[in-house]
């Protein structure tokens, strides 16, 4: 029997001459939970896209071995009859169709002439989602009315369905709070104690720490190393990932923190769906020049719903009265936001940030595209050295900026919407969980650069679901519970315990 459940040896996988990854080793276990470590655009999502045959025998080199036998596939299909099974970091669920329908998606069980047989498959989702740690879950409901968490869990049994051997998590808990995170690596420790094998990507090193046996790190497309994590440091990993050493990952400046020169009054938006709800309730707030102010609250607290009412992004009904250096502004739709020198990178960048099929470069300058047409035509050669600069300045990891925004990797389109929301020059700059899904390297490099705007005299308002992050970067943070202003606190010696109980108090907490 080999020692090995799976062996990579040697990938290379090139674009356009362009090696993604050069060389790559990995090696799992039966039973063994493998971190996948590196920074964006280090290969990581090109080498299980191998593994996986999203790209086929034949597009790449090297070999892959499984249990011992060279694999030769040439499609998914063939990867997950062979008990390979990857779990995407966008999740591949259909919203319309139930938890029952969507686990058994293209395997579903017959009655013969073509009649699904609905008893059997609800009652085999049922045992999946108690396996999942989830017993209580109606299977015949549509995926849409569960939360991210539940949909996570929802596509591990998808996998588990399929008899997976070896599943591949790529960024699993990017959108999951603290207990659905702890509820999800308890369930992996599960599966490895029942023989399953995981390879788990993920930028957040605690989760690594916690759950992994071994860590494989690859950078730039090259493998680094691979050793047991007992013998790990998160800072080691971290020297491994980047090729150097990150002593403070907040690398807090000084900067000045003038008058107010934005104020929201009275800001109250509705649920879509149930229009006598308030999503947010009466929030006053004021922001200073030169001033890094985080918003933190629970999921569900009513945090974005605020920030995309005060950018006119909003899609339900919603009030507010907005003041810009005392005077009142009006702000209808995203256009006038901007218009105003108001600028937001939206926390779902799938859905809000980017148009996935167009250029890398006419993403980033869509937002001042006049700019470049003071005419009728568009001045190509000043766009391009926008975009050059842009992409310069961010770091943005492409190799042509006329190659599709899904060619780049989720850290890379995130710097990719930054730079386009920063093209405006706005006196505002909105970021609705701008290091989501990023890398601790590019985690770094947006924080030099929210410092150095702010120094600059940009106002920045940051929205994040990481209390280390709302304590290492905002000089004040607002509290929000339930849609209501429930703390304003100065960044003085601030606790994450301070601010939880912000979150869960009714009565709102002094300063």
């Amino acid at each position: 029997m080999a020692e090995y459940l799976l062996e990579m040896r040697g990938i290379v996988k090139e674009f356009s001459g362009v090696k993604a990854v050069d060389g790559i080793d990995l090696k799992v276990r039966a039973g063994e939970v493998v971190a996948l470590c590196g920074e964006n655009g280090a290969g990581k999502s090109t080498l299980v896209k191998v593994l996986s045959a999203v790209h086929p025998y034949g597009t790449w080199s090297g070999t892959i071995l499984w249990q011992g036998e060279e694999l030769k596939a040439s499609s998914i299909r063939e990867t997950e009859r062979a008990g390979i099974v990857i779990i995407h970091q966008e999740l591949m669920l259909v919203p319309q169709l139930s938890v029952a329908e969507n686990i058994f998606l293209g395997h579903e069980p017959t009655l013969g002439a073509g009649l699904i047989d609905f008893e059997t498959m609800y009652a085999r989702a049922a045992q999946l989602m108690a396996e999942v740690g989830l017993p209580e879950i109606n299977v015949a409901l549509p995926v849409s009315y569960f939360g991210g968490g539940q949909q996570q869990l929802i596509e591990i049994a998808k996998a588990l369905n399929k008899n997976a051997k070896l599943l591949i998590l790529d960024e699993p808990s990017s959108s999951l709070t603290k207990t659905e995170i702890d509820g999800l690596l308890r369930l992996i420790d599960g599966l490895r104690a029942k023989g399953t094998a995981c390879v788990y990507i993920s930028h957040k090193l605690d989760e690594v720490a916690a759950i992994a046996d071994t860590v494989t790190v690859i950078r730039d497309g090259t493998f680094v190393g691979t050793a047991p994590m007992a013998e790990l440091s998160v800072d080691a990993i971290i020297r491994m990932m980047v090729g150097r050493e990150i002593k403070n990952l907040y690398p807090r400046e000084a900067h000045p923190v003038g008058e107010v020169i934005f104020e929201a009054r009275h800001v109250t938006c509705y649920d879509i769906d149930n229009p006598a709800r308030k999503r947010v309730d009466d929030v006053s707030f004021t922001l200073r020049h030169g001033e890094i102010l985080g918003i933190a609250g629970l999921i569900g607290a009513g945090r974005t719903e605020l920030v995309s009412t005060l950018f006119g992004a909003y899609p339900g009904r919603s009030e507010c009265e907005l003041f810009l250096d005392g005077k009142p502004i009006r702000i209808e739709s995203p256009l006038r936001a901007v218009a105003n020198g108001i600028s937001m990178v939206p926390e779902d960048r799938k859905q809000h940030g980017i148009i996935p099929i167009m250029a890398v470069g006419h993403n980033i300058t869509l937002s001042t595209l006049s700019r470049f047409a003071p005419r009728v035509l568009i001045d190509d050669d000043a766009e391009l050295q926008a975009i050059h600069g842009e992409i310069n300045r961010l770091s943005i990891k492409t190799s042509s900026p006329a190659l599709p925004m899904t060619s780049l990797s989720g850290g890379n389109q995130q710097k990719a919407v930054i730079a386009k929301m920063l093209l405006p020059h706005p006196r505002v700059l909105i970021l609705d969980e701008p290091t989501r899904g990023v890398d601790i390297g590019a985690k770094y490099e947006i924080y030099k650069m929210m410092f150095e705007l702010a120094r600059n005299g940009m106002s920045i308002i940051m929205v994040s679901s990481e209390l280390p992050e709302i304590l290492g970067i905002s000089d004040r943070v607002l509290v929000i519970g339930e849609g209501q202003l429930r703390g304003d606190f100065l960044n003085d010696s601030l606790t994450q315990e301070q601010i939880m109980a912000a979150a869960i108090t009714k009565t709102p907490l002094a300063a």
